[in-house]
């Protein structure tokens, strides 16, 4: 299992069918939830995944916030095997690509509310209500830097 830090346009074409195969696996398939996953961010994001044999076992992107240049968003974050490690791994990585690579003086995400306690030891506070996103009670989050 490797790291792989990419911009869009760095992306091979097996790469990025990997990618978006893992994204449906999970967000579409397994958590039964039909939404318009390619919404244009691809292009402006920085995609940080583990892979092994050409297969993803881990993945999130990032891309600026549309209304500051100082903050980044992070999403579409999975993991394809559960209970293996790999989503704490990645998030300590992929936030370090992030800092490394984007510079954002903070790093916000819509968090799935089952979720909060992950994000919340990196650093991440909750600020927002819940709100429902696709069917999905999530929160908004942020990482001051």
């Amino acid at each position: 299992m490797h790291l792989v830090s990419k911009f869009f346009d760095e992306l091979t074409t097996r790469e990025l069918y990997e990618l978006l195969k893992a994204r449906a696996e999970i967000f579409v398939v397994e958590q039964n939830c039909v939404y318009q996953d390619l919404d244009d961010q691809d292009y402006n994001g920085l995609h940080v995944f583990y892979e092994e044999n050409g297969t993803i076992l881990a993945y999130l992107r990032a891309f600026p916030k549309s209304d500051s240049d100082q903050v980044v968003q992070m999403g579409r974050f999975l993991t394809i095997t559960h209970g293996l490690g790999h989503g704490g791994k990645l998030l300590k990585e992929g936030l370090q690509q992030i800092i490394d690579k984007m510079h954002p003086k903070e790093i916000y995400i819509h968090a799935q509310c089952y979720a909060t306690g992950f994000y919340e030891k990196a650093g991440f506070q909750i600020c927002s209500e819940e709100f429902l996103e696709d069917d999905i009670p999530h929160v908004e989050m942020r990482l001051r830097l």
